[in-house]
């Protein structure tokens, strides 16, 4: 479903529209194109470049935008790692971030080419709950914002964070809810117990 929804496998049937524009008639090159410039996408193992700075992996989606100049790709990536709380971490390598910065970097660099649809494949899998329910909490900001976010997820307590839960079974659709509930990633996290340092 995430390689339909980020335009890398065709459906069987039925219609996908992104951003207004249905992508079963375009060639390999618009769809790529829709992927750079519509799509963020996010990995549970974060795929950052190892040697490289936070400000370079997140400014990488744009080097291949040449509408876009060289300071402006800069600017761009120091804005994307402020919103999500690096700010003071810019050359920081992988290496020298913990597991939820480096999940930081990577939402960044899914923000840079400022989406309509992130996708995010098990984006908190690999974090421990406090952090966890950080990127979540960003993910409801950004969808606030305006940002469509397909979130696939394992855990149920993650899911409750989402305005919809479709759960898939041996790839069909069982089940589609609008939560009527939404938690408050925020509102989660101040409840957990205070971390001793």
């Amino acid at each position: 479903m995430l390689n339909i929804l980020g335009c890398l496998d065709q459906p069987s049937s039925g219609i996908y529209e992104i951003d207004g524009v249905s992508v079963k008639d375009l060639n390999r090159n618009q769809l790529a194109t829709i992927r750079n410039e519509k799509i963020g996408f996010i990995f549970q193992s974060y795929n950052l470049l190892a040697r490289t700075s936070a400000i370079e992996n997140v400014e990488l989606p744009l080097l291949y935008n040449s509408n876009v100049s060289t300071e402006e790709r800069r600017k761009r990536a120091i804005e994307a790692l402020i919103k999500v709380g690096l700010g003071e971490r810019l050359d920081h390598t992988p290496a020298q971030l913990s597991g939820g910065q480096q999940q930081r970097v990577a939402i960044a660099r899914s923000l840079v080419n400022n989406p309509v649809l992130i996708l995010a494949d098990e984006a908190t899998g690999n974090l421990d709950t406090r952090t966890a329910y950080e990127v979540m909490s960003i993910f409801q900001e950004l969808n606030e914002q305006g940002i469509t976010i397909a979130f696939v997820t394992h855990e149920e307590d993650i899911a409750t964070f989402s305005k919809r839960t479709i759960v898939l079974k041996d790839g069909n659709i069982i089940q589609d809810i609008l939560n009527e509930n939404v938690q408050s990633a925020k509102e989660q996290l101040a409840k957990l117990p205070k971390e001793n340092h």
